[in-house]
């Protein structure tokens, strides 16, 4: 079995899951440290060429991470390619049997036996927090509705701000965010990397979490650590 994983996330997952299988991965694809694969490009610009040379059984993508044209490409030329969408935490959990299934893992990982587990029993924030999720700045762009990160802040006891907005991923102005006036401010380090000294400085008066992307965005063996590492960066911000 010879995979092209599109996704890092997926990237991470069948990794660790099923050793061997992956030929190609994105340059972005950072997990498990030290994979070697061949490199294939970006999430929305992948070598085509390079893909097909590997000769993959395989590709795995994503609707939302990778772009139509490139998968229908791929498809074009005889590649057999998986497409995942995920929305929620429980959507996750069948993508990624899914994925594992398809790469030719032999059973469920226990990772992600522990991840459901988790997931099952969160310890949500009490009272619940309402919260703006920026995700990019020049332009500001925020959580919108129907986002696996959205639901994962929700199952933690955060509900932002625009997640009945029409679109996934806003623009919105900050002078509208400010006058949202949200309980606190969600800042990820992906996809845009928010720091400390780049993107509280904002939302001057407001309480800001600066947060793991990989464990807010990810679906992975991420899926493990997210409950506990978000909900202390979420508890830490508010005290």
């Amino acid at each position: 079995m010879r995979v092209v994983s599109l996704v890092p996330s997926l990237t991470e997952a069948v990794a660790v899951s099923v050793p061997g299988v992956l030929a190609g991965a994105t340059d972005w694809c950072s997990r498990p440290a030290g994979l070697d694969v061949t490199r294939i490009g970006g999430t929305k610009n992948p070598d085509l060429e390079r893909i097909t040379a590997l000769r993959p059984d395989l590709v795995i993508a994503n609707e939302e991470e990778n772009r139509a044209p490139d998968l229908d490409a791929l498809r074009a030329t005889g590649t057999e390619v998986l497409v995942t969408e995920v929305r929620d935490v429980p959507g996750a959990f069948r993508e990624l049997e899914r994925v594992l299934t398809a790469c030719g893992a032999a059973g469920r990982p226990r990772w992600l036996d522990e991840a459901q587990e988790r997931w099952e029993r969160p310890d949500p924030l009490t009272p619940r927090a309402t919260a703006v999720v920026p995700i990019w700045r020049r332009p500001w762009m925020v959580l919108g509705r129907d986002t696996f990160a959205g639901d994962v802040l929700a199952r933690l006891g955060v509900d932002h701000l625009y997640r009945g907005h029409p679109e996934r991923y806003p623009r919105i102005p900050l002078e509208e965010l400010r006058a949202a006036t949200p309980g606190l401010v969600v800042l990820p380090d992906e996809p845009y990397r928010f720091t400390a000294d780049d993107g509280p400085e904002a939302f001057p008066g407001l309480p800001h979490a600066l947060v793991s992307g990989r464990h807010l965005t990810w679906y992975g063996p991420s899926l493990a650590e997210a409950p506990r590492v978000l909900g202390e960066a979420l508890r830490a911000a508010l005290r």
